[in-house]
């Protein structure tokens, strides 16, 4: 009992002074501010992830109705097909417009209009010089347009023939033998010059010069005005 005592009396010494202590107050209102503050960082930071996430739907969102535009691919140039030559039998008739045609032979370049058949004009006899490049010229009216024509003569293949006149560039044809590539003819039809021109200043004023150009684009033989026969 003695040994007890002691202990007894010092538990009760410390109950009386935990009765004796006052607790203090519980700090609700900082609490709650604190909490809130917290609550206000969660939803500034889901805001801004979440306005992250909406930028790239804002930039593509298209309106109801509309299709989204499409940006096309580039295209390749379409490369320029080359004209050839008309290859043809000796004989054989090229109709170059109605009532009017050319044909070949050996001998050189035959041609039909409805104001003259028959012409001819030879690559055999001594009007022709083989020796160096050159083109020939004929031209004649044939209703509204101007039927132009003549005799080439160059080392090359011949693919087509231009003609500066004095209303632009007019695109011709090569028409040539088969086997030959020495010589050929060439046509091409333009409006006709100016009514205002004298029938024998025609033809030098309004076609300025024709070349004949091979399969690359190179010039085979050229003439430039005064100088056709």
């Amino acid at each position: 009992m003695t040994s007890q005592f002691p202990t007894e009396r010092l538990r009760e010494a410390f109950a009386k002074a935990a009765y004796d202590i006052t607790p203090s107050p519980v700090p609700l209102a900082a609490i709650e501010t604190a909490g809130r503050a917290r609550r206000r960082r969660r939803t500034a930071a889901l805001a801004t992830t979440c306005g992250l996430l909406l930028i790239p739907l804002a930039v593509t969102a298209v309106p109801s109705g509309l299709s989204s535009p499409t940006i096309p691919a580039a295209l390749p140039a379409a490369p320029a097909t080359p004209r050839t030559a008309q290859v043809v039998a000796p004989g054989e008739r090229v109709e170059v417009m109605p009532q009017v045609q050319l044909w070949l032979t050996k001998d050189g370049k035959h041609w039909s209009t409805p104001e003259k058949a028959d012409q001819f004009r030879s690559v055999t006899d001594g009007n022709f010089d083989k020796s160096r490049p050159s083109i020939g010229l004929q031209a004649e009216s044939v209703g509204k347009n101007y039927f132009l024509s003549g005799v080439y003569r160059g080392t090359g293949d011949a693919a087509t023939v231009k003609i500066e006149t004095a209303k632009g560039t007019v695109t011709g044809s090569i028409v040539r033998l088969a086997g030959e590539t020495g010589w050929g003819a060439w046509y091409a039809i333009s409006p006709l010059p100016d009514q205002a021109m004298s029938q024998n200043k025609r033809r030098q004023e309004f076609i300025n010069s024709v070349t004949v150009y091979d399969t690359a684009g190179h010039t085979i033989a050229q003439t430039i005005l005064p100088g056709f026969g």
